[in-house]
């Protein structure tokens, strides 16, 4: 009997599995790829210099720029790294690092997707509080000296620069330090050259699409374990947890405390929830909404998913990149506008009542089988995403950038 109750419930958590991957394949795989032409034709490098300074023109090219740069949290954060050595101010560096894992593309798609269009609008909106609230507090209260400690830890982490290409003028002919000794180069490896180099060139159509793929292919690289783990992770909890479950871990309408109170500890404990039960910022959209099932305010599920950039992870590769003091105030700011950003937002949905009940939402375990709009879109994307990857594959291998 206890076997029969077990395998009973394996099958469960794998067909819920099955209908979550089957729901969200489409809508991820289109918003990838949409991004990967985006960040094809708008290159990081080209508006780098207009983040020395934290402005409202700044913040509106780093949201920008982060909305089109398509990443997980952890690329995210890579990212905005590369901003603060190139000499981003901190407050534009985190303004990315928040737009480039809530106002993302792939991200909208799977959110109307599961949730409908009421989260989409309280994820743009919460989305641009937040960045305007990162850009004063990051500008106002972020400490002189602490980031002082911060640009020296850049400075140290940066290797040296290699003497490697650097003055091809003073390099003798005897020089091998790259291991480019000429002398020694085998005929055959001249012909192989001149044969790679003489490859039939592609259309300029042709070479988008290929450049663009290349950036699919990296955005899966970076980010498809993350998803894969979270989708897994979600499934899980949502087969196994009853709703009974999720209203226990929150505060009861019924506890007769003041609304501003109800809807502080809501996402006070959306933002616990995403700390430890972390994904991504695309995998963790299918467990916000079994928070909304189980009865959390709709700012607490806004508040969760925008802690994306507070997990235990990213707070361990803030540490790595930046120090653990600068880490501890950029926890400290980012837990503060994303605590307010959600009271925000509760306060604006419930005051004009744009939020009705969770009956409006899409079912968590809805089956997507069947000869319907899901299965269409599917059996476009499916092939085109898997011949688009391997595209990007080819390309990147060429350059010596395969994943």
């Amino acid at each position: 009997m206890i076997g029969h109750d077990i395998s009973g419930l394996v099958i469960h958590v794998f067909s819920t599995f099955g209908n979550m991957i089957w729901q969200i394949f489409w809508p991820l795989a289109f918003g990838l790829i949409l991004s990967s032409w985006i960040r094809n034709l708008i290159p990081v490098s080209s508006v780098v210099k207009h983040l020395g300074k934290t402005t409202p023109v700044s913040l509106g090219f780093t949201t920008f720029l982060g909305m089109v740069s398509s990443s997980c949290s952890y690329a995210a954060a890579s990212l905005s790294h590369t901003l603060l050595v190139k000499k981003s101010t901190v407050a534009n560096a985190m303004a990315f690092l928040v737009s480039s894992t809530n106002l993302i593309v792939e991200m909208f798609i799977v959110l109307v997707a599961l949730m409908g269009w009421t989260f989409l609008w309280g994820e743009v909106i919460g989305g641009l509080i937040l960045i305007a609230t990162v850009g004063f507090l990051f500008s106002r209260f972020f400490p002189k000296d602490v980031e002082q400690e911060l640009r020296q830890h850049l400075e140290d982490a940066q290797p040296q620069k290699a003497s490697c290409g650097m003055d091809m003028s003073k390099m003798k002919s005897n020089d091998s330090d790259c291991g480019m000794d000429m002398s020694k180069m085998k005929s055959d490896d001249h012909s192989a050259m001149k044969m790679d180099m003489a490859a039939k060139p592609q259309s300029p159509l042709m070479e988008k699409i290929t450049k663009s793929a290349g950036f699919f292919q990296m955005d899966i690289a970076m980010i498809g374990k993350e998803i894969l783990i979270g989708v897994v992770v979600s499934s899980i909890l949502i087969a196994l947890m009853p709703q009974e479950g999720w209203r226990a871990l929150f505060i009861s309408n019924d506890a007769g405390l003041p609304v501003w109170l109800h809807s502080f500890l809501d996402v006070i404990i959306g933002i616990f929830v995403a700390m430890i039960a972390y994904v991504c910022s695309v995998g963790n959209l299918i467990l916000a909404a079994a928070l909304w099932h189980g009865g959390i305010s709709f700012g607490g599920v806004i508040g969760f998913i925008l802690s994306d950039v507070l997990t235990i992870p990213m707070i361990r590769v803030y540490q790595k990149y930046y120090g653990k003091r600068p880490a501890k105030w950029m926890v400290g700011l980012l837990f503060v506008a994303i605590l307010f950003t959600g009271l925000c937002v509760d306060a604006i949905f419930n005051g004009f009542g744009w939020v009705t009940s969770d009956q409006t939402v899409r079912a968590l375990n809805q089956s997507g089988f069947g000869f319907n709009m899901t299965t269409v879109m599917n059996l476009i994307f499916i092939p085109a995403s898997i011949w688009y990857y391997y595209l990007g594959k080819k390309a990147n291998a060429g350059m010596g950038m395969s994943m």
